[in-house]
């Protein structure tokens, strides 16, 4: 059993589309990042940054005691080597998947999630930081993009964890929308992810959110440390 510290925020919807595809059997404990979760104490325990997600692996694949993850690209890598999926096993293979699942935690999340809060969270725009996240985010995609022509997923014909990392940064603040028309690759790998049934399982924790009110400003607090 894994027990899924999730919130669904685009590096929480990383861990789901990987237990889904793998078919591992997990249980979810929602972390409202909101009203603080991440720093309680028992939380912190686990995830020492007071970020989210974390796993907990109940049944580690040495018999031995539980073993607890943090960091949603650590996540994904020890999932995948106790699943033996979704990282290719030759080296050459494991070393370009894991430069593109580290590309997207080093760039395309940090900085499409700074695009993020300047375009929809900052209590005041500010011009020059909306546009250079904006820019940035573009030059990313355009990396992604070239990358995909002629590769059906990142790493070539299989699906892999670096897919799963980058997906859910694609176009992720429904109020501040990318332009994705420029990126062709990027858009037909992007709905190919989408139509995976395992996906449209994994999405489906996000449910319970879509009629959630606006944030307040005691969670803008909480949440930015504001």
């Amino acid at each position: 059993m894994i027990e899924l510290f999730y919130w669904p925020t685009p590096n929480g919807r990383k861990i789901p589309l990987f237990l889904e595809e793998a078919g591992l059997e997990y249980q979810v404990t929602h972390v409202d990042i909101g009203k603080g979760d991440q720093f309680k104490p028992d939380y912190l325990a686990i995830s020492p940054n007071g970020r989210m997600p974390a796993i907990i692996d109940h049944a580690p694949v040495d018999g031995g005691a539980a073993v607890s993850v943090f960091e949603s690209g650590a996540i994904l890598q020890y999932l995948a080597e106790k699943a033996g999926r979704f990282l290719p096993q030759d080296v050459r293979g494991r070393v370009e998947c894991m430069e593109w699942l580290f590309w997207q935690m080093a760039g395309l999340g940090p900085m499409t999630g700074q695009y993020g809060h300047f375009h929809v969270y900052a209590p005041e725009p500010i011009a020059y930081a909306k546009e250079r996240y904006a820019r940035e985010v573009g030059r990313l995609l355009g990396v992604l993009d070239r990358r995909l022509a002629g590769r059906e997923y990142i790493c070539g014909k299989e699906y892999t964890i670096a897919d799963m990392a980058c997906w859910p940064w694609i176009d992720a603040y429904d109020k501040a929308p990318f332009d994705l028309a420029p990126y062709v690759e990027v858009r037909r790998w992007r709905a190919a992810i989408a139509a995976r049934p395992a996906t449209a399982r994994a999405e489906t924790l996000r449910d319970f959110r879509k009629s959630a009110p606006p944030m307040s400003e005691e969670e803008r607090r909480i949440l930015f440390g504001t």
